[in-house]
C-alpha cells in the first residue's frame, strides 16, 4: 500500500471512529431515560404501576427485611433477598438484551461496510474503495440513529414508562 492510501485509510478511519461516537451518544441520549427508569423505578409485574424511587427502596428493603426470620436458614434468607430484586434485574436483562441487539445489527452492517471495501480495493483505486467505505458506514451510523426512537419507544412500551 503506497503511502497515499495508507493516510486516506487513516483520515476514513478517524472519520468513522467520530461517526461511532455519534451514534453511541445518540443512544445514550435517547436511551438514558429508559436507563434510568430501571435503575430508579420498580416495574410491579402484575399491576403495571411504577413506583418511585423512595417507594422502590421501602418496598425492596421492606420484602428484604421481612426474609430475615430467626427460623429461616442462611439459604433461604439470601434466597428470600435475591428474590426481592427480581424485578429490577429483569427490567436490565431486558435492556441489556435490546442494547446488545442494537450493537450486534451495527456490528454486522459495519462488517457488510468493510467487506465491501475489502472486494472494491481490488476493483478500483484505493481513494474510490476508500470514498465507498466511508459513505457505506455513514449510511450504516445514520440508519442505525434513525431506528433508536424505535427502540425507545418499544422499551418505554414494555417498562409501561408514560412521557
Amino acid at each position: 500500500m503506497n503511502h497515499l492510501a495508507a493516510m486516506e485509510e487513516k483520515i476514513v478511519s478517524d472519520r468513522m471512529r467520530q461517526k461511532l461516537d455519534d451514534v453511541n451518544r445518540a443512544a445514550q441520549s435517547h436511551l438514558s431515560p429508559i436507563q434510568d427508569h430501571i435503575n430508579f423505578t420498580l416495574q410491579v409485574s402484575s399491576l403495571s404501576l411504577s413506583l418511585s424511587l423512595s417507594l422502590f427502596l421501602q418496598a425492596y428493603f421492606k420484602c428484604a427485611h421481612e426474609c430475615f426470620d430467626r427460623r429461616r436458614k442462611q439459604e433461604e434468607i439470601s434466597s428470600c433477598v435475591e428474590y426481592c430484586s427480581v424485578p429490577v434485574v429483569n427490567a436490565q436483562q431486558h435492556f441489556e438484551n435490546d442494547m446488545a441487539k442494537f450493537q450486534e445489527r451495527l456490528n454486522r452492517s459495519l462488517m457488510v461496510c468493510q467487506d465491501k471495501f475489502e472486494s472494491a480495493k481490488l476493483q478500483k483505486t484505493s481513494s474510490d474503495a476508500i470514498n465507498d467505505l466511508e459513505s457505506c458506514v455513514n449510511q450504516t451510523i445514520d440508519d442505525s440513529i434513525k431506528t433508536l426512537p424505535h427502540l425507545v419507544e418499544r422499551l418505554k412500551n414494555h417498562f409501561s414508562i408514560k412521557d
